[in-house]
């Protein structure tokens, strides 16, 4: 025991536990800002029992109904701003001529009338949306 010392080699792997907590914290930042993201108009949705939509790259346009006939369509600054039924159109026909594969949702109301609603739907049929979907609510149970 002349007193040699032993040697170690250098540790050549990374330290992972840091960019497991990186990970964790953007983790919970995503998750809370990801509710945020989604704005609009605050419509009073029908609850009904529905599949969800399959996921695809494009954004879907939506044109919300309130119950007392005002219509939205939530795409760029004025989200809350009433806009007449044929402003709507002219947009969205616009749209779709840019990228046909844009899927075209309505927010009703519970409470606006029927007719507005199947107006609504037809006018964006019209302005060249191949089907137009209805968003509801999942029944609470």
């Amino acid at each position: 025991m002349s007193g040699k010392r032993v040697k170690k080699k250098p540790m050549a792997e990374i330290n992972v536990v840091p960019y497991i907590d990186v990970m964790l914290v953007l983790l919970v930042v995503f998750m809370v800002t990801a509710p945020l993201l989604m704005q609009g108009v605050k419509v009073d949705l029908p609850k009904a029992p529905s599949a969800p939509m399959d996921q695809n790259d494009e954004e879907p346009l939506i044109v919300s109904v309130k119950k007392d006939g005002t219509y939205y369509l939530n795409l760029g600054a004025d989200q809350k701003a009433a806009k007449p039924l044929k402003d709507i159109t002219e947009t969205v026909a616009k749209i779709l001529r840019q990228k046909p594969q844009t899927p075209v949702l309505v927010w009703g109301d519970h409470k606006a009338e029927y007719g507005l609603v199947v107006s609504l739907m037809s006018d964006l049929q019209a302005a060249g949306a191949p089907s137009v979907g209805l968003v509801t609510e999942p029944p609470v149970l």
